[in-house]
């Protein structure tokens, strides 16, 4: 599959985003900071990334965790998957937060999220009076585990 052409602004000293692996859905995000930001527990902060795209019509970056600074140290990300839209020009900045009972820290160039980039379905809206019904019908949170 070919692969989709990006424009992209790195003005950051790290490499481009890119694939670790040949089937990785995800490309790393690092820290653009010029010194480390201290976390404490429960404390967030707007990390930015000194990446800016452009993204074509019809695709969304979504900005994820990643597993292992969430294992390894309890920090994750908010608003998470966080959505790029295709219209936005600015700096990719990622909200962090320190999930652990210490201090964390993060370091300039640290691998901080991953980006996957994905096609939007857009939808015209049918106004109807009824729905169908399914087995589940207004089944919430855990209707579908145990009883």
């Amino acid at each position: 599959m070919p692969a989709l052409p990006v424009k992209i602004i790195n003005r950051s000293s790290n490499p481009l985003p890119a694939y670790a692996t040949d089937d990785a859905a995800g490309m790393d995000l690092k820290a653009n900071i010029p010194e480390p930001v201290i976390f404490r527990p429960m404390e967030r902060h707007l990390i930015p990334t000194g990446i800016f795209i452009e993204l074509p019509s019809g695709y969304e970056a979504q900005v994820r965790p990643r597993s292992g600074l969430a294992l390894k140290q309890g920090i994750t990300c908010l608003n998470s998957p966080g959505t790029v839209d295709a219209d936005y020009r600015g700096e990719l900045k990622v909200i962090l937060i320190n999930l652990s009972d210490s201090e964390q820290s993060i370091h300039p160039g640290d691998r901080i999220a991953q980006m996957v980039i994905s096609t939007v379905e857009k939808v015209a809206w049918e106004p109807v009076e009824i729905i169908s019904q399914t087995s589940r019908n207004d089944g919430g949170f855990g209707h579908t585990g145990k009883r």
